[in-house]
């Protein structure tokens, strides 16, 4: 018994295991058979009928809706009998097919009969049958609404007024489409790794899209940046402009992602900010309660409701990814389109403008709202539309500064009225009114003829006053290179400015040099040098807070040398113009005839050479106009000393009564000329260290002339040459009285 009921145990285990195995087997060989079933059933259900064995297709009304949960199942099975066809000869076998229909045609329906074959064309019927459903239910429910939208707002002629368009059909009718739309775009993205079909659909899917959108917001976008400008003028639009800008494409990208965003990315933001609204509320409650028990802990809930919450930047992460994602690209050129409206209303009014402040104020606006703009992904679109239009603004602005800078600087013609030194610098000048000045230009505003009007009179406070006074004493060619480089030194790139700089400083300096030649005509020596230094020193001072170098490289051709090059090439017969080595004829006249020269130019050193050259003039012209006869007196001398020719002691203007006579010329009236000199510096100069460093290399060379004075008139002999101990003494008083006049009226002056 035991025996028996061992083997009937064994031979059971056997008969199972085989069991198990013959139902392997048999799964195994009908695996294949259900894709076939697939491909016969889901016809009816996607509204596909196959005919004649499979020759014909007649397409029908589906069974199916793209909304009934079994849908993304029967998209699974067609793509898995797609696959399983195709992978096991259909795919090369139909494409063989194609290929040699027209020349093999018996071969080809011999072919057809392949079942592999058959279905595998089934199957990619199918595929396409379902893919259509999906194009149906999202692309053209798209087109649809768009139409029905339009006609219903009359979109092709009426615009939508701004503080209406949220609230209008334009969202809301998309908002009730989105959700429908966002699962079967769903759908569509799991599977777009499978067939390029699925991306073809979802391409499509997103074109229908952003074309909708565009030709309903195009029509408004633009009458919104047209009424703006007319209404608060190119400064206030800009502003304007970019902020209306900046919440369309916030609330653009919202809707769009509700289309074609991740749901549960979305559903997780979603509760984002839930939790952070639930946060801040919690946090605002414990303050009400804390201030109602005495406010002891008031520092730890302003940190709660200031501190962000913690995935704050990964949800801002995700956002950016959502949006510039390069499957998005269509979407971000729906947005640049949306927002060149602000490129084209604002390019408009930028030709029409010459005034440097409206540009500079366009230009800073701009920059303000691309810098709030470019804070989040969802307005990059409206930074990148700013930022072009920064850019055209920049250009205008260059422009106009350097037809300002060209017509008030380098072309500057002044007039006796713009170079009547001194007296612009006396308190109580007024300007002489031109001929013209009642003539009105084009525009109906007072012509001007180099100089500008003088607000002076218009202001009551006296600083103000004081200091537009001094401003208004400049010469305008310099006023104007100041003016036009303080406003543009922040809304232009720096090479830029230091270029513009750069010229107009080395044009400013040519026109203080020419207007200083014009002084020294007109009003004397004194007051072309003093003119030119306080000039000079005025734009240094100014251009140092620009922190700028002031240096380029200047590169021009030379063509001295073409007209040799040239006879050289045509006199050389064995010519190769088409070699491919330096030898080329062509490169060989190139080379020899054209020359580049460079040329390194530095306007901070020319013009600190300018400023040095100016006063090293002025002190020396000072120098010979308070002590002239002395100053050449003492030159003789040293030269007469240099020479072995004939002894010092023996020259004609070595006689007392000749240095006598000079000494009395250099002392009469030096008082009086040295009291001129410093009044006049201090006209000129308002800073009495600067007369001080200006006057006092004056001094130390008339101090030094007496000095080398006294040492020749102490070799001379007396009862020799007129000389005797009467003449010495006067002649000795007479250097004493110089230095101590010299000395005691300048620093006395300097100290008033």
């Amino acid at each position: 018994l035991l025996r028996h009921s061992g083997e009937l145990s064994a031979a059971a285990e056997r008969l199972q295991a085989e069991e198990a195995t013959l139902s392997r087997h048999a799964t195994e060989i009908g695996m294949p058979l259900r894709h076939y079933d697939a491909v016969d059933r889901i016809g009816v259900l996607v509204g596909v009928l196959f005919k004649d064995g499979g020759r014909t297709v007649v397409r029908g009304l589906a069974r199916i809706k793209v909304d009934n949960e079994d849908f993304p199942d029967v998209l699974d099975e067609i793509d898995a009998a797609v696959e399983y066809f195709g992978s096991n000869g259909g795919r090369e076998a139909l494409a063989t097919i194609e290929r040699d229909a027209r020349s093999k045609r018996e071969a080809a329906d011999e072919a057809f009969q392949s079942g592999t074959v058959q279905y595998y064309k089934r199957a990619l019927t199918l595929h396409e049958a379902a893919l259509y459903l999906i194009r149906e239910a999202v692309a053209d429910r798209i087109n649809q609404t768009t139409k029905d939208v339009s006609d219903a707002l009359n979109l092709r002629k009426v615009p939508i007024a701004a503080d209406k368009l949220e609230a209008s059909l334009v969202y809301t009718r998309f908002h009730g489409i989105s959700s429908r739309s966002n699962t079967l775009i769903g759908v569509v993205k799991a599977r777009a790794d499978r067939t390029e079909q699925y991306q073809d659909l979802l391409t499509m899917c997103r074109n229908a899209y952003c074309g909708a959108r565009e030709s309903l917001l195009r029509l408004t976008v633009r009458s919104h940046m047209d009424k703006l400008r007319e209404r608060h003028g190119l400064v206030g639009m800009t502003r304007l402009a970019s902020v209306f800008l900046i919440r369309l494409c916030t609330i653009e990208t919202s809707l769009y992602l509700d289309f074609f965003g991740d749901r549960d990315k979305m559903e997780q933001r979603k509760k984002g900010r839930e939790t952070s609204r639930g946060r801040d509320q919690d946090g605002k409650s414990d303050t009400e309660d804390e201030e109602d028990e005495g406010g002891k802990a008031n520092a730890t809930v302003a940190g709660k409701k200031t501190s962000a919450p913690p995935n704050a930047s990964d949800q801002a992460v995700t956002l950016a990814s959502q949006v510039m994602a390069e499957d998005n690209a269509e979407f971000q050129q729906l947005l640049a389109s949306l927002c060149s409206a602000l490129h084209r209303t604002v390019r408009r009014g930028l030709v029409s403008i010459h005034d440097l402040d409206t540009l500079c104020q366009v230009v800073s606006v701009l920059r303000e709202e691309r810098s709030l703009a470019s804070t989040s992904p969802t307005t990059m679109a409206a930074a990148k539309a700013i930022s072009a239009v920064i850019v055209d603004a920049q250009e205008r602005l260059i422009f106009c500064a350097n037809a300002a800078l060209t017509k008030e600087v380098v072309r500057f013609k002044p007039t006796p009225i713009d170079l009547d030194y001194p007296n612009r610098l006396m308190p109580g000048y007024k300007k002489p009114e031109p001929p013209n000045a009642n003539v009105k230009s084009e525009d109906g505003t007072p012509a001007e003829n180099g100089a500008e009007s003088s607000p002076v009179e218009e202001i009551e406070d006296d600083a103000v006053k004081a200091q537009l006074r001094v401003y208004e004493s400049w010469f305008p060619p310099m006023r104007s290179v100041l003016r036009v480089l303080s406003k543009i030194f922040r809304v232009v790139e720096p090479r830029v400015f230091e270029d513009i700089a750069l010229q107009s400083v080395s044009s400013c300096t040519r026109s203080l040099k020419d207007g200083s030649a014009y002084i020294l005509n007109k009003s004397g020596v004194v007051h072309a040098d003093l003119f030119l230094v306080k000039h000079l020193l005025i734009l240094r001072e100014q251009l140092s807070p620009f922190d700028i170098q002031l240096r380029s490289v200047e590169r021009q051709l030379d063509f001295s040398e073409a007209g040799k090059a040239v006879s050289r090439f045509l006199a050389n017969r064995n010519r190769r113009l088409f070699s491919m080595s330096t030898e080329n004829a062509l490169v060989t006249l190139l080379r020899e005839g054209v020359s580049v020269h460079e040329e390194s130019v530095d306007s901070k050193r020319d013009l600190d050479d300018a400023l040095r050259s100016a006063c090293n003039d002025f002190i020396e012209h000072m120098s010979v106009s308070l002590a002239g006869p002395l100053l050449n007196f003492v030159e003789q001398c040293k030269l007469a000393s240099a020479s072995s020719n004939a002894s010092l002691k023996s020259q004609p203007f070595m006689t007392g009564v000749s240095v006598k006579a000079a000494l009395s010329q250099t002392t009469d009236g030096l008082a009086d000329k040295l009291g001129e000199v410093t009044t006049q510096m201090a006209l000129y100069l308002e800073n009495p260290a600067t007369q001080s460093i200006l006057l006092k290399p004056v001094v130390r060379k008339i101090t030094r002339a007496v000095d080398d004075a006294g040492k020749f008139i102490s070799d001379a002999v007396d009862g020799e040459h007129e000389w005797d101990e009467g003449v010495r003494e006067q002649v000795l008083s007479m250097l004493t009285n110089i230095e101590t006049t010299v000395k005691n009226r300048s620093s006395r002056q300097l100290k008033r």
